[in-house]
């Protein structure tokens, strides 16, 4: 999948825990896009199973959509607790990385890090 739809994935999951609903302004907002790339991203996402619009324009994540969705959060907080709690990189340095990191990491590597965190009993994981 590409970077740039696993973001879009994240981000409305994310705002979906934050606010209890997602509109295509939410997430152009959220991520200082127009509206016009959200919407044709919107419209790649929902052709592709990832998520559904109801009539009144709020954002639903597919079944599809919320495990890959939380695949990529579960990534992105992992990685952001390795930067910060053992590498001891600032936060605002962490979250920009992980949010690079977390879409070419392999799976291998990934579970290898889950497995250093858990081994230190860092389990913000």
């Amino acid at each position: 999948m590409y970077e740039s739809r696993e973001m879009y994935l994240e981000t409305i999951f994310v705002l979906k825990k934050r606010n209890g609903q997602v509109r295509s302004i939410d997430i152009a907002r959220e991520l200082d896009f127009s509206k016009p790339s959200v919407s044709r991203a919107m419209g790649i996402l929902k052709d592709d199973d990832f998520i559904v619009m109801d009539e009144n324009g709020h954002i639903e994540l597919t079944k599809k959509g919320k495990e890959k969705a939380n695949d990529i959060y579960e990534k992105h907080k992992a990685l952001t607790t390795l930067l910060t709690e053992v590498i001891k990189v600032s936060p605002e340095v962490a979250e920009e990385d992980a949010c690079r990191i977390e879409h070419v990491i392999s799976d291998e590597t990934f579970e290898g890090i889950k497995r250093f965190l858990r081994k230190r009993d860092i389990d913000d994981i």
